[in-house]
């Protein structure tokens, strides 16, 4: 018996509730072998008694049949938290929807759109039930990246059904008006519509729905925030240091909303040579993990250029489903893998709480200042 044998014995251990298991996790901290006596230290982020105990009686009926005489197990949970969430007004619109990943960035021209649509398609090809929520109301691109621009959605009843397309469905401002037409709106109409979005589209029981915000910090973030419990955010940048300026805003406002950060996705992350495959990283390297560190999260995804992005998002033709073998595409979908693993963590340590909490979030010159209230 070593430490290799009951890692692998501790991989049978599923956390109660979910499929993965404790050493999948994270979860197991540290295995101590002297002679037959083991010692297993697990941290887990619920405060939760009878999880504590399932996994105790668990963790050692596996670690004694590896031929351990006695085993030690010392399981370290956090105090039971004060209930928080990030739904501001306590509601949820959406309830058939069972996880909400919001797509941020500080600035536009990152990518986030295509970003947004192909971790979709690559969750989706993965056998989760994935929907795409187009919120960027100035900006609505999802349509014609997914190839159905022109496509009017079916009115059933007083609700919209959402345009299927490569096995996920998507609602775009851009499918219910006039192609290229304008929206002139204020703040207080585009907070209308993404309440409608949510509420008016015919979801069906979604494993996860992908948000594609507009670039910034502003009423759209608030809205959702205040309309659904957001399980948590992506923020998407480039390399270069005035995308990281923004993107750093980005993160700060999902600290400041309650809504747990999965990572970020770092695009424009090199450029692949079409003649020869190899990598150049023409706009710098490693500039994004001292700002994960920062706000203590991760760097999910590093997404080359590669002339197929591009094609692929004017044609309708995302590179994930019509180029699978690509590099970007292969990282595409780590970073889906990567993105279900934190949502089941976060679903693991509780999820994210529907209790009303008030903070007080100004507007203008006092925005900053109230935020931080929260």
């Amino acid at each position: 018996m070593n430490k290799e044998t009951v890692l692998e014995a501790l991989k049978s251990v599923k956390y109660p509730g979910f499929e993965k298991d404790i050493v999948t996790f994270g979860f197991v901290k540290d295995v101590d072998i002297n002679e037959n006596n083991v010692y297993v230290q697990v941290e887990i982020t619920s405060a939760s008694e009878e999880i504590a105990t399932e996994l105790k009686a668990n963790i050692n009926a596996v670690v004694q049949k590896c031929g351990a005489s006695r085993v030690d197990i010392a399981i370290k949970q956090p105090k039971p938290p004060k209930q928080m969430s990030n739904s501001q007004s306590g509601k949820n619109i959406a309830p058939h929807v069972k996880n909400f990943v919001m797509v941020s960035s500080g600035k536009g021209g990152v990518g986030k759109t295509t970003t947004t649509t192909n971790l979709a398609i690559a969750l989706a090809s993965q056998g989760k039930k994935v929907g795409l929520l187009d919120a960027d109301i100035y900006g609505p691109n999802i349509p014609r990246m997914l190839g159905v621009v022109g496509k009017a959605p079916e009115i059933v009843g007083q609700k919209v059904k959402p345009i299927l397309a490569y096995g996920v469905e998507m609602m775009s401002m851009g499918s219910l008006m006039e192609e290229g037409q304008s929206l002139i709106w204020r703040g207080s109409m585009i907070m209308k519509a993404i309440e409608q979005l949510l509420r008016d589209i015919l979801w069906s029981d979604l494993d996860v729905l992908f948000i594609d915000m507009p670039p910034g910090t502003g009423d759209a973030q608030l809205t959702l925030a205040q309309s659904v419990p957001v399980t948590t955010g992506i923020c998407v940048t480039t390399p270069q240091q005035v995308a990281l300026d923004d993107t750093a805003r980005s993160l700060d406002m999902f600290q400041k909303l309650h809504i747990p950060i999965a990572g970020i996705m770092e695009n424009m992350s090199g450029f692949i040579c079409p003649e020869t495959g190899k990598e150049y990283d023409i706009f710098g390297k490693g500039t994004t993990e001292p700002l994960a560190k920062k706000f203590d999260t991760q760097v999910i995804g590093q997404i080359p250029i590669e002339p197929a992005v591009r094609e692929g998002g004017d044609d309708g033709k995302p590179i994930v489903f019509f180029k699978p073998e690509s590099e970007t595409a292969k990282r595409f979908q780590e970073s889906a893998r990567k993105l279900w693993v934190e949502i089941e963590k976060i679903n693991a340590e509780g999820g994210v709480s529907n209790e009303a909490i008030q903070p007080t979030i100004g507007t203008g010159a006092t925005a900053g200042k109230s935020a931080c209230s929260m």
